[in-house]
């Protein structure tokens, strides 16, 4: 209760503000980031309308809305590439106010991981195979020679340190025929003309090219390069004079983009006096021009629910039910629609909830242990001391009551703290065990 109240302030203490923000049509609460400014305006009047965000003078992305919790991201990469690590997640609390932490969850959480349950294990080469033959018969070639990774062989995904083949040059000390080849072709000269006209031959261009790359050889003789030395292209990208566009007159403005809280309004223009031509530029300048406009009137905020209160005691009006009786009851709990306001939607569903129980408070019961649990979750979720755990539960037994009840045969639940009876009584019911490579707290 305590929160609600301290939120309520800091809600009615920032909408009473004059702080001036940077005020946003769009918040995303999947990654907590504004979108499409509107402009900088007091912050009671961006937040006239709960889907906006804002940006204040830390520049974060906050919500016009009343404070809750975004969903838990994805799971981290895990910390450690083979044994244990840990990956993480988090939550954000955005919007006005404080976020409500019943369950003590936090924003972040943090969980063990393997990606691989062996480390990679490096190898050892085996001596250099023989040189092979020289790759030509004439000139200078290369020659290989190979080793393989086998002493030891690696484990676990590792491999040997240098290559496992090596290249060198070897000459036949006997000449070969060098054959011509041309060198890249130069640059086009510049055309005949600087435009196309109408009725005449297109403007043409030329460029070259050597038989240099390389020249053939004279003893013993190699073949000349085949082809032309030059080129000769059509300047058919010669454009037309171009002619530049100009801006027509301003429209209008239109009517505010929304009915309440910030919205735009927004007037055009053309560039069409005259438009642009054979490939003129077009105008400079935007087309479009929008002004910031205020309602004054506050959008609807819809309700959000409390968490639901405590299971009240299992109970049935005018009937002892604990223990020996079998009896079934019912018990209740509460939720509260809060922050609805200004026409808003109210939460949907009920307000109550009710369930078909038994009173079990302080009853003698028999009851056998489970298997361990899964690992929980790494705690604290940062720093060098954290650790996870699993249990054993102490599973009652419960063959002497109904388990589903009533004509709709709903299921019954089982509500107070009995004095269970587990077998067998000495066994080992909780395991810590700490958690590697966890980030420190100072990380982001």
């Amino acid at each position: 209760m305590l929160l609600w109240v301290i939120a309520i302030v800091l809600l009615t203490t920032q909408e009473s503000g004059s702080q001036i923000v940077e005020c946003y049509r769009d918040f995303d609460a999947r990654s907590g980031s504004c979108g499409h400014r509107l402009g900088r305006v007091e912050l009671d009047d961006c937040c006239l309308n709960p889907h906006y965000g804002f940006k204040g003078s830390d520049g974060d992305c906050d919500s016009c809305r009343p404070a809750s919790w975004s969903e838990w991201t994805a799971w981290g990469p895990c910390t450690a590439s083979c044994l244990e690590g840990v990956r993480q997640r988090r939550r954000f609390c955005y919007g006005l106010g404080l976020c409500n932490d019943t369950h003590g969850l936090g924003d972040l959480q943090t969980k063990a991981c393997v990606e691989k349950d062996c480390c990679p294990v490096q190898g050892g080469w085996r001596e250099w195979g023989p040189w092979q033959e020289c790759s030509v018969t004439c000139g200078t070639g290369q020659r290989i020679r190979e080793r393989h990774c086998s002493m030891p062989p690696p484990t676990c995904g590792g491999s040997c340190d240098g290559p496992s083949r090596e290249v060198s040059v070897c000459d036949t000390e006997r000449a070969c025929p060098v054959h011509g080849g041309w060198s890249a072709w130069g640059s086009w000269g510049p055309c005949s003309g600087s435009c196309t006209a109408e009725g005449h031959q297109l403007p043409v261009r030329r460029r070259f090219r050597s038989c240099d790359n390389p020249q053939p050889s004279s003893d013993p003789r190699g073949d000349d390069c085949p082809g032309s030395s030059s080129e000769l292209d059509s300047c058919s990208f010669l454009p037309p004079c171009p002619v530049p566009g100009g801006w027509g007159q301003w429209s209008s403005f239109s009517e505010c983009s929304v009915t309440c809280g910030i919205g735009e309004r927004v007037r055009t223009r053309q560039c069409d006096s005259p438009a642009p031509r054979h490939g003129g530029l077009y105008c400079s300048g935007e087309a479009t021009s929008t002004q910031l406009c205020n309602t004054r009137i506050h959008c609807p905020v819809d309700g959000q629910w409390s968490e639901w209160t405590e299971w009240d005691r299992c109970s049935r009006i005018g009937k002892n039910i604990n223990c020996k009786t079998y009896s079934a009851g019912t018990q209740r709990r509460e939720r509260t629609c809060l922050h609805k306001d200004f026409g808003g939607d109210i939460c949907p569903g009920s307000f109550i909830e009710t369930r078909i129980c038994y009173d079990i408070e302080k009853c003698r019961m028999y009851g056998n242990y489970s298997e361990w649990s899964e690992w929980g979750l790494c705690k604290p979720s940062c720093g060098p001391n954290a650790a996870r755990t699993r249990t054993r539960e102490c599973i009652l037994d419960v063959s002497d009551y109904r388990l589903e009840v009533g004509p709709k045969r709903e299921k019954a639940h089982f509500a107070g703290n009995a004095r269970k009876l587990c077998r067998p009584p000495n066994i080992e019911r909780e395991q810590t065990v700490p958690c590697h490579n966890v980030p420190s707290c100072t990380e982001p």
